[in-house]
């Protein structure tokens, strides 16, 4: 029987509490299960995804000291090449991860998942039912109620935890989210956020048909708990899943977890209670829209006022030409840089405007009132006395070993924090998938629509048969 998702159990003031967590103002003790982390052993790692992203994700493992007893990748040549790298350690090698649970499952401490959307949730919340530490990719998971169970089982299991979004270890993110919680752009009320994506084929219909399947994929397991379909070369695997409904999570998923995670953070966000996809382009049935504006309405929280976050996507090389905020509000970007970068986050305060145009955070720009230009935030006479109170990062990768080994040092984007991310940016999928100009009033703690009940249906996926959780 699959595990239905318990309601929220926390409130707003908790998650502005768990917010204030992750800005580093205090630290949270987890009492870890398993086997006890000696600060001088090494850690038996399992690495599910070894491709792509998941290349670099298991090579950094493996600098920080994992032991990598076990790797798993779809793909046999991937795989194959991926274990001669840490043939010292002789992993065991899986083409599904389900084999890989039931054979080295008491062997190993944690395990990096880095696949495509779909199986994120599965794969971690099948290692954190074990009682394992998961270091797990961004978008942490492909829905909503993947992402309550996840942040759930950290809690219950006392696990420590890590979501791929490797900004969060910038100082520029961290300085900016303590300038904007100092008050130099005064009360925030507005929130624009917008990409360049997507950078692969997405707003067309499913090609009819069938192809042979490569000798090296293991299709079944790269579907997962998708529902199945035939293989179509070029189509799916490599990289190009990230349009598709059933794997993916659009440009939503592949770059907010990164550009709204500095926002998320410095205004304390908790739940939207409103979410709207308010334009799109033509809509298919099962590949996101080239570009599209959704709209989070998010209510008064900790002492500052209600404010709208808009999400802006669409690739500007596209002979479609994608919505973008308004000149207006992005005068004094267009006006220090020549023109609108094809990607940023943009905070509007009462006192003046915080702008980042890195995806990860790195670096950011103030303008007061009545500055027509932005002046580098750590330049900015505005910004220069703000104390540090965040902690710097020792490295992305490593809080999550330094977090296995000493549970006073929580890794910034731990799933009690990135889940709540994680969920605010999956709602955006949620409202395109119900339509263009509808709006969903949203009940954030019980995980539900107030007016919408068909938006359930998008809010959890029904796995496929031998593929629960």
């Amino acid at each position: 029987m699959k595990e239905t998702p318990k309601a929220n159990p926390f409130s707003r003031r908790d998650f502005i509490r768990r917010s204030a967590l992750a800005a580093g103002t205090a630290a949270i003790y987890f009492p870890y299960v398993g086997r006890v982390l000696g600060a001088n052993d090494r850690i038996n790692v399992a690495c599910i995804g070894v491709g792509g992203k998941g290349d670099s994700d298991s090579s950094d493992a493996a600098r920080n000291g994992a032991n990598m007893i076990a790797l798993c990748d779809v793909d046999q040549t991937t795989l194959d090449k991926k274990a001669i790298q840490f043939e010292k350690d002789k992993p065991q090698k899986f083409n599904d991860y389900r084999r890989l649970f039931e054979k080295m499952g008491k062997d190993i401490d944690a395990v990096t998942v880095s696949t495509p959307d779909h199986n994120h949730g599965l794969a971690a919340i099948t290692a954190m039912k074990m009682g394992k530490h998961v270091f797990c990719q961004k978008p942490l998971t492909q829905t909503v109620a993947e992402a309550r169970l996840m942040r759930q089982l950290a809690k219950e299991k006392n696990l420590a935890t890590q979501m791929g979004n490797q900004g969060s270890a910038e100082t520029g993110l961290r300085r900016a989210v303590e300038v904007i919680q100092a008050g130099v752009i005064g009360k925030p009320l507005e929130l624009h956020v917008w990409t360049n994506r997507p950078v692969w084929p997405q707003g067309f219909e499913r090609p009819a048909g069938s192809d042979e399947i490569p000798k090296t994929l293991n299709w079944d397991s790269w579907l997962g708990p998708a529902a199945n379909r035939p293989y179509k070369k070029d189509v799916y695997h490599t990289f190009k899943w990230r349009g598709w409904y059933d794997f993916g999570t659009g440009a939503l998923g592949d770059m907010a977890c990164h550009t709204v995670n500095m926002p998320f953070r410095a205004l304390k966000l908790g739940f939207p209670d409103v979410i709207e996809c308010e334009m799109a382009s033509r809509v298919y049935a099962e590949t996101f829209p080239k570009t599209s504006r959704i709209r989070f309405e998010f209510p008064e929280r900790d002492g500052l006022p209600p404010l709208k976050f808009w999400w802006y996507d669409g690739n500007p090389t596209d002979a479609l030409k994608p919505v973008r905020p308004t000149a207006e509000s992005t005068h004094e970007i267009v006006t220090t840089m020549g023109k609108l970068p094809e990607a940023g986050a943009l905070i509007i305060g009462e006192k003046g405007k915080l702008f980042s145009p890195d995806d990860y955070g790195a670096r950011f720009f103030l303008a007061m009132k009545g500055q027509d230009e932005m002046t580098p935030g750590d330049s900015h006479d505005a910004a220069k006395n703000v104390p540090q109170t965040i902690p710097r990062s020792p490295g992305h990768m490593k809080e999550w070993f330094d977090m296995m080994k000493d549970p006073s040092k929580p890794a910034f984007s731990n799933f009690d924090i990135a889940a709540y991310l994680t969920e605010i940016i999956l709602l955006g999928c949620v409202a395109l998938r119900v339509g263009e100009g509808v709006r969903v009033d949203w009940d954030g703690p019980n995980m539900k629509s107030k007016n919408l009940p068909e938006a359930a249906k998008f809010v959890k996926r029904n796995n496929r048969s031998g593929w629960g959780a």
